[in-house]
């Protein structure tokens, strides 16, 4: 009897499974695959765009004209001229300084997701025929920040651009010095700094593109020592965080406190540029 119920119960249940897999087939058949990466949601307003669509536009939702951030090959394919860049400084190893906890596998998780060295590009090429030094910082790299690495491939590419004459660009996005490497990389914010100045002394212009976020020593050194300093629109910049500032001084901030506009409304950035004519805009600095 117990041998029958039971025979009957477990018949019930995978009769039910059975039925729910089949249903389950049935669903997935009926309905469109999406494939992964078509669409991109705009954290500013919600709406969910055609990755095409954003890509077509420069990286800057249709809808509400918010800037996604890029990263730095895509970046450079914006700003130079097709096949011109050629890559500095490729040979880099990021240390441990501090021996910081799971420092060294995350590094080298990066390099595999990202396909980079570390959070900046930097190299050679070319704005309408016109040939420039060019250092990019990648957001898809630990946010940017700046190690040793970073610091030392930024500083060689500057010290290089003087030694040949050349004018040095650098698009900043960082969360500011990398607090894995300790004073290793606050040092970095000194050198960069020092380099930039035989470069003014020798005559020759330094741009600086502020895009967003520039914090911390990132932002305390290179980011605001450019002859020329651009942003793109409604970019954050500053040293600490709008909410460590209230925090710390117990009051409300004015509304848009740190970004582009209102740097450039209290004069401390020379213009704001939309991203699709920042090759022109340089093109413009460089050529004069």
């Amino acid at each position: 009897m117990l041998k029958e119920l039971f025979k009957k119960t477990t018949e019930s249940v995978s009769e039910k499974k059975h039925s729910k897999i089949k249903e389950k087939i049935a669903r997935s058949m009926n309905e469109p695959e999406v494939p992964e990466g078509l669409f991109k949601q705009c954290a500013a307003c919600g709406n969910t765009v055609y990755t095409e669509d954003i890509i077509a536009n420069y990286h800057i939702c249709p809808k509400c004209g918010s800037y996604f951030r890029i990263d730095a090959r895509t970046r450079l394919s914006m700003i130079l001229d097709t096949d011109s860049f050629i890559e500095w400084n490729t040979s880099l190893e990021t240390s441990d300084p501090l021996e910081f906890p799971g420092y060294q596998k995350k590094i080298t998780h990066l390099k595999k997701l990202t396909g980079l060295d570390e959070a900046v590009i930097t190299g050679e090429g070319k704005i309408k025929d016109i040939p420039v030094a060019i250092a990019v910082m990648s957001p898809d790299f630990l946010m940017g920040s700046m190690g040793e690495v970073v610091g030392e491939k930024i500083t060689r590419t500057i010290e290089t651009a003087t030694g040949r004459r050349l004018p040095v660009i650098i698009f900043c996005c960082s969360g500011g010095a990398r607090m894995q490497e300790g004073i290793v990389s606050l040092m970095q914010m000194a050198k960069t700094s020092g380099a930039l100045k035989k470069h003014d002394e020798a005559g020759l212009l330094y741009v600086s593109v502020l895009t967003d976020p520039t914090t911390g020593g990132v932002t305390a050194s290179f980011a605001m020592l450019g002859d020329v300093i651009i942003a793109e629109p409604d970019a954050l910049v500053g040293f600490a965080g709008p909410r460590v500032i209230e925090q710390t001084i117990g009051q409300k901030l004015p509304e848009g406190f740190q970004r582009a506009e209102f740097l450039l409304e209290h004069g401390l950035i020379d213009k704001i540029v939309e991203r699709k004519n920042m090759k022109q805009v340089l093109y413009t600095l460089v050529r004069s």
